[in-house]
């Protein structure tokens, strides 16, 4: 298949990060693979004046910034300045794929000859500091989603009347994030990403770890995110903050970690909950995304309502505070959760909700057009070649 994605400005957040690990799958496996992005948005100088004064520091050049595209190997088109994707900046293909709310409108505004049109949804993109009717619109655009959660699946189905959803669950590279078998930390250790987007719930997380900072003088802090830590938010003092660590390093930071906590009001996914368990490391979540599926409260970590601070800080303090071989036991529980599929698993059943979208696109289902399905690359692969 010719298959593109049509992204948002590239980065290196989880978002891009599936993108990516699909795109590569999809070109291992033989597919004409490319990836169209516009650059980062320029920075107002009036916002740069306005962060330098609050304190946060002089904001990076947006097009200096990494991406999990670079040096990736993949066919990257990047538009010669911000604006919607159009036409000419697309090949012609069998499959064009929107993966954020935005380009969703460009890709339903393309020709049919760029392909059966897919809406890959990462998240429910309804956020207050978003155009909510907008975004609510285009998850009723004829396009054929995959979702990467049931909760997904099932909002779909309830809010948007769309049964005809393929579920293709994220996975976890464990030849990236793993950990020997090993005891709690000399000193009770803590994790957690840090983000300043609304919905990952920061003020509430800081806020736990202050009440759990009294309840555990010498706890250690270990954190990590893209952003460097604001004035608006300082990190705790003492946290060992590292600012977009080498993808090769994370492990480390999660295998030092006795739990790790996330906080967030609503989750696609939450993919470092599920890293952070795969390195042993039991997980403090609200109940949002993948843990709310994954997490067992008392086996492999401990759930707790959105919003929850104190439900947060009992719940690390309750881990941290288990005997050796107690927390080894939740520590096991915990990476055996995530040792149920892979990445490959997922690619195989990404590419097969492809080949869906192409078939529905021949019966009008959907908008746009493929010819792969007439291909002899599909008849070869459902063996009625001639």
């Amino acid at each position: 298949m010719r298959i593109t994605f049509v992204s948002p400005a590239v980065n290196l957040g989880g978002g891009t990060r599936v993108i990516v690990v699909y795109a590569k799958a999809l070109a291992r496996m033989g597919h004409a693979v490319r990836v169209v992005s516009p650059p980062p948005g320029a920075v107002p100088f009036r916002r740069k004046v306005k962060s330098f004064l609050k304190g946060n520091g002089w904001p990076a050049d947006p097009l200096a910034l990494r991406s999990h595209l670079d040096g990736g190997g993949l066919d990257h088109h990047v538009l010669d300045r911000w604006r919607p994707v159009a036409d000419d900046d697309v090949p012609d293909a069998d499959v064009v794929i929107a993966t954020w709310w935005e380009t969703a409108e460009w890709v339903n505004a393309l020709s049919p000859t760029k392909g059966a049109k897919v809406y890959f949804i990462q998240h429910h993109e309804v956020f207050p500091y978003l155009p909510v009717s907008r975004c609510h619109a285009t998850y009723r655009l004829p396009m054929h989603k995959i979702v990467i959660a049931r909760w997904l699946k099932e909002l779909m189905s309830t809010q948007y009347a769309d049964d005809v959803v393929d579920l293709v669950p994220n996975s976890v590279d464990r030849g990236q994030f793993f950990s020997a078998v090993r005891g709690k930390q000399s000193v009770p250790t803590a994790g957690f990403l840090y983000s300043t987007t609304p919905f990952k719930g920061l003020d509430v997380l800081l806020a736990a770890i202050r009440v759990l900072r009294r309840k555990i003088p010498n706890l250690r802090l270990i954190c990590f995110g893209a952003e460097l830590p604001s004035a608006a938010m300082p990190l705790p003092e003492k946290a060992e903050f590292s600012c977009s660590p080498p993808q090769d390093q994370i492990r480390n930071l999660y295998s030092q970690c006795d739990v790790w906590m996330t906080a967030s009001r609503s989750e696609g996914f939450n993919l470092p909950a599920m890293e952070a368990m795969a390195c042993r490391t039991p997980v403090v979540s609200t109940r949002t995304g993948w843990p709310e599926e994954a997490i067992e409260t008392g086996k492999n970590g401990i759930l707790v309502n959105v919003g929850d601070v104190e439900g947060l800080a009992r719940g690390a303090e309750r881990i941290l505070s288990l005997s050796a071989d107690e927390w080894k036991g939740w520590s096991q529980c915990a990476y055996e959760t995530t040792c149920s599929g892979s990445w490959q698993e997922s690619a195989r059943k990404f590419e097969s909700a492809l080949v869906h979208a192409c078939r529905r696109s021949m019966n009008g289902e959907i908008a746009g057009r493929s010819v792969f399905m007439r291909s002899a690359a599909y008849r070869r692969s459902t063996g009625t070649a001639r």
